[in-house]
């Protein structure tokens, strides 16, 4: 579903403060796989994200999603096949706009505009019914302005929109971050049930190694650019914070104190 090829990037080449993200990036998602993805800061996780949904040109490599080489696709067009939610809950939404005109906005990605905007009741009737499978009551305030809400029902109302027309790639870029314990454990619950229930090849970033650990199919770990560990299977089932460090340890051959701080262990 996705290949990533000798994917590189550096930022600001040929200048002092010339940065290389991404080294050389090999990845392959079968259909379905739910691949979380962990590592320090500035190992690469965030960038690879943008790299796949085009927010930069890459400097050498090949993005593939479904077999269509997007590498030089714009951002746009790739939005089509692909649903994403930020860290930022405000980024996902359109705070002016109600809930069900956000819902709409999602319903139509990658259609041809028109000047029929209006929603239909047959649409509306929809919203409703997916916004009561996320348990919040948002179903009761489809005409509140997404503004309105608090972070963590903005994400799950992000969520919803980027799954409501099926996407071909799933990504979550820390997507809890923001949030305190118990609403980020809620969302990655509702996360869980999206992708399951969608049966959606998702990406997810994150910090938190426990989460890493529970959510998911399978695990990668990124240092320097580059993916260092790549775990699945009962290997990843049997996986411990102290034993996935040690692996990383062994894979990256550093000190992991700074780290430990970093990816939350």
């Amino acid at each position: 579903m996705l290949e990533l090829k000798n994917v590189s990037k550096t930022f600001n080449p040929g200048t002092i403060n010339a940065k290389t993200a991404l080294c050389g990036l090999d990845l392959t998602l079968n259909d379905g796989d739910f691949v979380t993805v962990i590592g320090g800061n500035g190992a690469g996780k965030s960038t690879m994200l943008n790299a796949i949904a085009g927010a930069f040109d890459i400097d050498g490599g090949s993005i593939s999603i479904d077999g269509v080489d997007i590498t030089r696709q714009s951002e746009h067009k790739r939005a089509a096949m692909i649903g994403r939610v930020f860290q930022d809950p405000m980024m996902g939404t359109a705070p002016t706009m109600t809930i069900e005109e956000n819902l709409a906005l999602a319903a139509r990605r990658g259609r041809r505009r028109t000047l029929a905007w209006g929603i239909r009741k047959s649409e509306r009737e929809l919203y409703r019914a997916r916004l009561a499978e996320l348990g919040l009551g948002l179903e009761e305030r489809m005409t509140s302005r997404a503004g309105l809400l608090s972070g963590g029902q903005r994400q799950a109302l992000t969520l919803l929109m980027a799954s409501l027309v099926k996407p071909k790639l799933l990504l979550l870029d820390e997507h809890t971050a923001a949030l305190d314990p118990a609403t980020a454990a809620r969302v990655l619950e509702l996360s869980d049930e999206i992708v399951s229930e969608n049966h959606l090849t998702t990406l997810m970033v994150t910090h938190n190694m426990r989460d890493a650990i529970e959510h998911g199919n399978r695990l990668i770990m990124m240092n320097e650019g580059r993916i260092v560990l790549d775990i699945s299977g009962e290997e990843k089932r049997r996986l411990t914070v102290d034993t996935l460090l040690a692996k990383f340890s062994r894979a990256a051959g550093e000190d992991l104190l700074t780290d430990r701080v970093l990816i939350g262990a």
